[in-house]
Parts: C-alpha cells; sequence; structure tokens
C-alpha cells in the first residue's frame, strides 16, 4: 500500500549530477513540507499534485524518445526539453526506453553506470521543472511491439522474467525515497498476443520486485491489447493503469509505414464509421462475416472492391440476390505477380501479400442485395469499396472500410440520390463515439478503485492538420470530462508541437524550432 503520510526525497545538487560524482542513494527527509519550484523553473505551483493507484493526477505531458530506442549514440536526455514543457505550462514526461541502452554490450545482466547517470539526471531536471517523470520500458527483457522481436519471451521463459524483474528492482533501488508524486514505473508498453492471466502473472512477479526495493513507489501497468483494453483483474495489485489515445487507428497512423498506413484512406474528422474489411475464410466460421451491400440496385452498378492484402490464399465470390455474379482466386507467391508487394511471415510460413490493386464486378439492374464472402482459403482485406451506376454522368460512391482486425462488419446501404445519401444508416465517428468506444470500459475500471491516464495519444504527421486538429479537440474534451491527465507522443517530432515537419502548416520560431502554434494552442486549453 502507498503510505503518504512521510516522504523521503534524493538530495542532489546540479553541479553534483554534472560532475558524474553520482552516489548510489542519497537520502533525506521531507516530511510534508510544501516543494519549493527550483530557481529558474517557470512552474510556481508550491505542492505536488497527489498521486496514489487509486487515483491519478490529471497529468498533462508529452513522451521524451532519447532511449526509445537503443541506437550507437545512447543519447542522454536535454535539459531543453524539461525547461520548455514547463515553459509551455506541461507537467509530465514519460519516458519510453529500450533495455538495451543500460546495459555492457550484449549482456543483459551488466549494466552501464554512464547510461543509468542519464536517466539519473532526467528525473533531476523532472524535480528542478516541477515535471513528474513516468519510466516505461518500452522494450523490456523478453517483450517489444518493435523490431526486431526479443530472442526469448517474457511472457514464457522463467529466466527472462527473472531478469526483467531485475531490471526494475535496480530502478526501485536507485531511485527509492523520491515521492510518487515526482516519479512513477510503467511496466511495459502496449502488452499484446498474450493471455490475460499470463500478463497478470507477469505484472504481479515485476510488482512484487520493485516492493521489495520501494514499498511505495507508484505502479502503472498498461492495458491489454495495445493498451486499448483495461484489467480489473490487476486491481488486487494496487497499480493504477494507463490507456491509449490512438483511435480510430486509420486516423492516427495514416501513411506510418511501421503501422502498415499506407493502405490506409485519406482520414476525415467526424466521419461515417467504416465498417471492417477482412473478409475471413470458412475455417474462422465464429468470426467469418459476409460484406453485404442492400440495395435495390435501380440501375446497373459497378461495384469496384479495392483488395490490399491477402493472406496465402482466398477465394471471393460475390452474389446477387443469392446467384454468384463474380468469383475470384488470389493466391500468393514469392514470384512476381499481380500484387504490388511480397511479404513472407516467417512464423507461419506463408507469403501474405500487398494487392492494393481494384477489381470490377458488374451487378445487374434489379438486385436487391450484393453479397461478399470468402469461400475458400484464409483471407483478404477489402480496403474500400466504389459504387457507379451506368447512368450518364453518374459520379462513383467510395466508402473506405476498416482493415483493422476485429473490426466489425456492417450491413450497408447503398442509396444514390437519396438525402443523406449513398450510404446510409452508418453510425459516425464523432466526440460522443470516442467517448463511448474509448471512455466508458475505462471508466468503468476507474470506479473500481484504479487511477487511469492516457500513456501515448496523437496523430502522425501525414493526417491532414485540420483533420488532427478537429480530432485531438474531441479526444482532450473527452479526457477533460473524464479528469485524466495524458502524454502526447511525441515533444519534438512527428507526432509532436515542435518540429514534426508538417506539409500543411505554418510553423513559428520558437527557441530554435519549429513551432505548431495552433495545436499548442489546443494542448494548453485542456
Amino acid at each position: 500500500m502507498m503510505r503518504p503520510a512521510t516522504r523521503l526525497t534524493i538530495a542532489v545538487t546540479l553541479p553534483l549530477l554534472l560532475s558524474g560524482s553520482w552516489p548510489a542513494c542519497v537520502v533525506t527527509e521531507d516530511r510534508d513540507r510544501p516543494a519549493v519550484a527550483a530557481p529558474g523553473s517557470p512552474n510556481k505551483l508550491e505542492s505536488w499534485p497527489a498521486a496514489s493507484p487509486d487515483k491519478l493526477p490529471r497529468w498533462r505531458g508529452f513522451n521524451l524518445l532519447e532511449k526509445f530506442t537503443a541506437g550507437s549514440d545512447r543519447r542522454p536526455f536535454l535539459e531543453e526539453d524539461f525547461r520548455l514543457i514547463a515553459q509551455l505550462g506541461f507537467n509530465f514526461v514519460r519516458l519510453p526506453m529500450d533495455y538495451r541502452c543500460w546495459i555492457k554490450g550484449q549482456d543483459w545482466e551488466q549494466f552501464d553506470e554512464e547510461a543509468l547517470r542519464q536517466i539519473d539526471q532526467a528525473v533531476a531536471w523532472g524535480k528542478q521543472y516541477r515535471i513528474h517523470v513516468c519510466l516505461n520500458f518500452h522494450r523490456a527483457p523478453g517483450y517489444t511491439v518493435a523490431q526486431p522481436p526479443e530472442k526469448t519471451s517474457l511472457w514464457q521463459d522463467a529466466d527472462t522474467q527473472r531478469v526483467c524483474a531485475n531490471h526494475w528492482a535496480l530502478f526501485a533501488r536507485r531511485y527509492k525515497g523520491i515521492p510518487s508524486a515526482r516519479l512513477s514505473f510503467n511496466l511495459m508498453n502496449e502488452p499484446a498476443n498474450v493471455k490475460l492471466a499470463t500478463y497478470a502473472a507477469v505484472v504481479r512477479l515485476l510488482v512484487e520486485a520493485i516492493r521489495r526495493e520501494d514499498p511505495e513507489r507508484l505502479v502503472i501497468a498498461d492495458g491489454l491489447e495495445y493498451g486499448s483494453v483495461p484489467v480489473p483483474e490487476l486491481r488486487a495489485l494496487h497499480v493504477a493503469q494507463a490507456t491509449r489515445g490512438y483511435s480510430p487507428f486509420e486516423l492516427t497512423h495514416y501513411k506510418a509505414s511501421w503501422a502498415g498506413g499506407e493502405r490506409f484512406a485519406l482520414p476525415a474528422w467526424p466521419k461515417p464509421l467504416a465498417p471492417g474489411g477482412v473478409l475471413l475464410g470458412p475455417g474462422r466460421k465464429e468470426e467469418s462475416q459476409p460484406l453485404v451491400i442492400n440495395g435495390p440496385f435501380a440501375a446497373t452498378t459497378q461495384l469496384r472492391l479495392h483488395v490490399l492484402t491477402v493472406s496465402d490464399r482466398a477465394t471471393l465470390h460475390v452474389e446477387g440476390d443469392g446467384k454468384e455474379i463474380w468469383q475470384r482466386e488470389f493466391r500468393c507467391g514469392p514470384a512476381k505477380g499481380e500484387w504490388k508487394e511480397v511479404r513472407y511471415r516467417s512464423e507461419w510460413k506463408i507469403y501474405q501479400n500487398l494487392f492494393d490493386k481494384d477489381y470490377l464486378v458488374k451487378v445487374p439492374a434489379g438486385v436487391r442485395q450484393v453479397r461478399m464472402r470468402i469461400t475458400a482459403g484464409d483471407w483478404l482485406e477489402v480496403g474500400a469499396v466504389g459504387m457507379r451506376t451506368d447512368r450518364p454522368g453518374a459520379d462513383e460512391a467510395v466508402l473506405s472500410l476498416n482493415t483493422r482486425w476485429g473490426a466489425k462488419i456492417l450491413p450497408l446501404r447503398y442509396a444514390p440520390g437519396a438525402a443523406g445519401g449513398p450510404f446510409l444508416d452508418l453510425p459516425e465517428q464523432d466526440r460522443d463515439w470516442l467517448w463511448k468506444t474509448c471512455v466508458v470500459p475505462w471508466k468503468e475500471l476507474e470506479s473500481r478503485g484504479t487511477g487511469v491516464m492516457v500513456g501515448e495519444w496523437g496523430a502522425y504527421n501525414k493526417t491532414p492538420h485540420d483533420v488532427m486538429l478537429h480530432w485531438a479537440e474531441d479526444s482532450l474534451a473527452n479526457w477533460q470530462k473524464a479528469g485524466w491527465g495524458w502524454a502526447l507522443w511525441n515533444f519534438r517530432g512527428s507526432f509532436g508541437i515542435l518540429d514534426s515537419d508538417r506539409a500543411d502548416v505554418r510553423y513559428e520560431d520558437f527557441a530554435g524550432h519549429k513551432l505548431d502554434r495552433k495545436f499548442l494552442q489546443l494542448l494548453q486549453r485542456y
């Protein structure tokens, strides 16, 4: 349990930090005296917001990426970032880190003291500039969402679990006594493809390792399925939880190559909710659903199907009122073919090639319903459907589909010329949709006594700026209503307010950087 009555702080002077002479832990008592802002800090608050697993403050800030991935330079964090973040009115940084940054060579049980001192320095700057620091293992021993994958599994290998627990114990010893109002630990980044019971067991192991060294440390665990699903089963461990603000993914990661975003249609906000476009084969009976378009089709209509990824092989069958009107077998392979890109999946020993190609189907006049399904093979993605009648001058109506795995396939109603057409009865993605899908499940978790925050959010720089701003305001308004804090990914860079390199922004010179003033002002309002 967290006991707030007595706090301990590490007393470290800036000259001592810069000298490189860094004690393992110099502790002095701080019995709840109001903290005093460091000289030169623009933050005038006299106390740090209380933070506990049951209730997190409404922190607002950014992710800083200097140790996000191991590189040859092993970059230190920058004091300028802390100074500017505080100057602009924010009070939180999350440090997503790769454990390979603080080990010696390839030995994950030997620690590089110089790299650890760079993290110490970031924690000290947090105190100086009155910014809460949250340490996160973006790549933990045995687990990552990035490339390359780890050689062993944190979920399955006992020795890997021991090593990961030792890494967290190291940080717990190093920072014992620093109040949780100033420093928290975020165990691992966006766990996915793991069973709930397995995840809970590993979290328990890591939390126990931390609390053996520092019983007071605030621990935050990300939700499952890349941080999107709350985990009530962790309540007994007395940890807070973090969600994500990357919904809809097709908007936030438009043209993001590492996330398959080059397949996504140009985003808009708000917009009709795109039905799922992943058609599964008959081998997945419980999940397999047809894509249905209801008419009636008064005139002969050209149906355009934009096929994206095909897994191994798939036979796409199109019916009009139960009668076959088109069929095609898609079969992947290593040689040159009708696909745009060859993609071999070694874990399954199959090809999942990107076709990125249109296929045309003629729908006869009078048909009342078109049904598309996979009759043989694995699966394929339909990224968009286009409909054009054969009447002179008719325009094509286009609807993008959601190719994220698990997106619900909804029946479409095609009504060219109708008010509100040509695709009717689709729910809309808007602020209310974000609240229901992304906030409500986590508010239920919070109501049971678990603190919640948004550990990452933002939109990549290829998303149109005006679309991003409208979506961001709806997200921020919801989190303000929920009482949650948040951390934008990132401060400087393609998701950030500085040096984001957007093609459609008029930047302002600021402290040697290019500032997105509109985005900054939006963040400052929330």
